[in-house]
């Protein structure tokens, strides 16, 4: 019997480009969830992250981004979600919490600096001040 893969080949394929410092955090905080991990997004072009900055402001659907300078561009964000059953729950906080955990430990074992999008002010307490980037990870100051 095969064991189910951390990460499937669409995931392997959105994080061609990411920083391979952030790459290798992820596989390792794969192995680390009791579910598969989904990246949802990794590299991002300046266009699509201007379509997702004008979603809930000049196109319809509700605001999904704050910033037009998303360190996705640069290939040093990635946007991650529990795969369950073949799809995401968007509305459980408790798997997210569980791959911040996972990208957590896997991120300081590899001597890498990360910010989540549920913790901005990593004070440890997330979504505290309505932050809820809950997938997002990227790449912190040196």
């Amino acid at each position: 019997m095969t064991a189910t893969p951390r990460l499937d080949p669409t995931s392997e394929m959105r994080l061609v480009g990411v920083s391979p410092l952030l790459v290798d955090v992820v596989r390792r905080a794969a192995e680390r969830v009791p579910f598969q991990l989904f990246v949802v997004e990794g590299l991002r072009t300046a266009a699509r992250q201007a379509q997702l900055y004008a979603q809930g402001r000049t196109a319809p659907g509700k605001v999904v981004t704050w910033t037009l300078a998303s360190k996705h561009i640069d290939g040093r964000a990635v946007d991650l979600a529990p795969l369950r059953n073949g799809g995401v729950d968007w509305s459980d906080p408790k798997d997210f919490d569980a791959i911040a955990r996972a990208m957590f430990d896997a991120a300081s074992e590899l001597a890498v600096r990360i910010r989540w999008g549920a913790d901005w002010d990593a004070d440890g307490k997330p979504r505290e001040r309505g932050e809820g980037d809950s997938p997002h990870f990227e790449l912190g100051s040196p």
